[in-house]
């Protein structure tokens, strides 16, 4: 086994672990009381686990996304919200480390997140956009002492009371087109945010992301140098839908596993005669294997173009993974309803040892999460000029 393989074995056992020993046990009061997975995320940060893709000569455990992808499964399978949380963070760290090379500031921020463990949160929604990631209403202001400000009104900021820093888009300058965008990495102490709105959702409920006012000053050097079409096409949109199709295999499996228990416990209490549960097992199993080869497709798909970044920028590749978040998404709550069906009763409530509720209404949040017909907008549009799709 190679030193790489080894370190990314080690770096997925220890968020399993944490997964089973830690997210398992507050998942229900997590989603009970909506409220933050704090020990699942102390958990991980004493593991070092949220500067885990960080390479190694900033300090970082250099861990593969490959094994990244692993853990937010490990931890969807325990609890949506802890592992949706984790999931997020990493897409803000690995779009800093993929896109830091020429810049100073990110780099020796990503030394910073290895020592202190830090927790990144994004601001890439926009009140007045539409839900359109790809413009920005607000922009940067350059201020009279050589520092720059924005305002920004976010519909939702995903556990910004409890972020240590902030990943926001933003236009280049006043003057800017809403597609000429950068983003921008500010501090909690250099940003106020103020609530707007409660949070009290169907599911995914601990993830904690009502909308925000922010308010930021900072210093020019925190602006990703590289403009953020660029930082959208070569990392932040694969890598959002790659790991959040990875947490979302994880709640699937995690109901599927349930599914199963219910069977096998059935078939212990009428022994040599199939429960007729089972077949329907099967045909749950026929949905979950698809699920999974599309998700591992689409991480094998992203891992080929390591040497050429430039093929993340193609028609054919924006269509390969906004169809990969279409599918995983509509096809995780199919499988929590199918594990649910086979369940019966005992899926249905809330105190059994087989509930699948808290599975199906965390699985129902993936077809908001930058919502599928919009990405059917969009792909509609690449189909009328792409060569092959």
């Amino acid at each position: 086994m190679s030193v790489a393989v080894a370190r990314d074995v080690d770096f997925v056992a220890a968020v399993r672990a944490i997964a089973d020993e830690v997210a398992a046990a507050n998942a229900a009061d997590v989603d009970t009381r909506a409220r933050f997975p704090a020990e699942a995320v102390d958990a991980l940060r004493t593991a070092k686990a949220l500067s885990a893709f960080v390479p190694e000569e900033l300090g970082g455990a250099g861990v593969s996304l490959p094994a990244v992808a692993e853990a937010c499964l490990e931890l969807g399978r325990r609890c949506g919200a802890a592992a949706m949380v984790f999931a997020m963070h990493q897409i803000q760290v690995v779009t800093i480390a993929r896109h830091a090379e020429r810049d100073s500031w990110h780099a020796e921020y990503l030394s910073r997140l290895v020592d202190e463990q830090r927790l990144i949160a994004s601001a890439t929604s926009e009140v007045g956009t539409g839900g359109d990631m790809g413009r920005s209403v607000a922009a940067v202001e350059q201020l009279e002492d050589g520092r720059c400000g924005f305002e920004k009104e976010a519909p939702t900021v995903s556990y910004g009371e409890f972020a240590d820093d902030l990943f926001t888009t933003l236009r280049r300058a006043p003057d800017a087109d809403p597609g000429d965008q950068v983003i921008v990495l500010t501090h909690r102490e250099q940003a106020t945010l103020e609530q707007m709105g409660t949070w009290d959702p169907f599911g995914m409920r601990g993830t904690c992301s009502p909308g925000f006012r922010i308010r930021a000053t900072f210093e020019p050097a925190q602006i990703l140098a590289t403009p953020f079409p660029r930082v959208a096409a070569e990392s932040m949109v694969p890598v959002s839908h790659i790991l959040w199709s990875h947490v979302w295999l994880g709640i699937a499996t995690d109901a599927f596993d349930r599914a199963r228990a219910f069977v096998r416990a059935a078939a212990k209490r009428s022994p040599g005669e199939p429960p007729p549960a089972a077949q329907r097992l099967s045909h749950l199993l026929s949905e979950l294997s698809l699920l999974r080869a599309e998700v591992e497709s689409a991480l094998q798909a992203f891992i080929a173009t390591d040497e050429d970044r430039e093929r993340l920028s193609t028609v054919a590749s924006a269509l390969r993974f906004n169809n990969l978040k279409i599918a995983a998404s509509e096809q995780t709550p199919r499988v929590c309803a199918g594990a649910m069906s086979i369940c019966g009763i005992v899926g249905y409530k809330n105190d059994t040892d087989f509930s699948i509720g808290r599975h199906l209404r965390d699985a129902m949040s993936a077809s908001l999460m930058i919502a599928n017909e919009r990405i059917h907008q969009t792909n509609a549009g690449l189909l009328l000029i792409a060569k092959d799709a």
